[in-house]
């Protein structure tokens, strides 16, 4: 009789079915929209996209910088009239987000969902004030801003313009 090489040796008990269950479970979760409903919630959706995309530049540089902390935080409070507690609740949420993320695609793909072009020359703006916000770029936190630019859909003029227009007000950002 010839071998058989193609023959594997698959369990015969049902042990793995149990756990199937389990597996989509996770997968579920994975594919999930963040916060669970913000497909069904468009401002939870927006506040969670900008506060992610800013708390991420914040760390792109690999520090804590309090000067960009207190920024992005003054920028969310400001623009999306919050109050102290909202801004708490945000920023936790942001925080659970980002350090679960993979990409920045989930993030981006809310702000194309939700955004107007305005305003996501407005987010970009603010992703500059927080770079900018130690009185240093790091080239991390430049790159992060331009990828993301990139992936809303911002045109390249418009990014420059927002660099620009946040360099050319030094004490404001």
């Amino acid at each position: 009789s010839s071998p058989k090489v193609f023959e594997t040796s698959l369990p015969t008990s049902d042990a793995w079915r149990p756990r199937f269950p389990i597996m989509i479970s996770v997968l579920k979760n994975l594919f999930a929209s963040p916060e669970g409903d913000a497909q069904h919630d468009p401002e939870q959706a927006r506040r969670l996209a900008a506060a992610a995309l800013l708390m991420e530049v914040a760390r792109a540089d690999f520090t804590q910088d309090a000067n960009e902390e207190r920024a992005m935080a003054a920028l969310l409070k400001e623009s999306l009239r919050l109050s102290e507690d909202d801004l708490k609740v945000l920023l936790d949420n942001a925080t659970e987000r980002v350090d679960a993320a993979t990409s920045l695609y989930e993030f981006t793909r809310l702000v194309n969902d939700h955004y107007s072009a305005q305003e996501k020359g407005e987010l970009i703006e603010a992703m500059w004030r927080v770079a900018y916000a130690d009185a240093e770029l790091d080239k991390y936190e430049e790159h992060l801003i331009r990828r993301v630019a990139e992936l809303i859909y911002v045109p390249h003029e418009e990014f420059i313009r927002r660099k620009a227009a946040v360099r050319a007000t030094p004490g404001d950002h």
